[in-house]
């Protein structure tokens, strides 16, 4: 059994997920439209911007929540 982990370990942790998640989408269509010679499949690359944020969203959550632990 994992230990039960602090919420600013979960924001954490779902921020390097996403993020991660999202770059690797970007670069792996971008590597495809590359590698076929064809720039529009780069459109598909766009999607990976979504998690990307979210993921962005969540280490900005993770820093707000560290800072306000700090300050209790």
């Amino acid at each position: 059994m994992e230990p039960e982990l602090s919420q600013f370990a979960r924001s954490r942790r779902a921020g390097i997920l996403l993020v991660s998640g999202g770059l690797g989408f970007m670069i792996m269509f971008a590597a495809i439209a590359r590698i076929v010679d064809e720039p529009h499949t780069l459109v598909a690359a766009a999607f990976g911007i979504l998690p990307l944020a979210v993921g962005i969203g969540y280490f900005l959550d993770a820093a707000l929540i560290h800072r306000d632990l700090k300050t209790s």
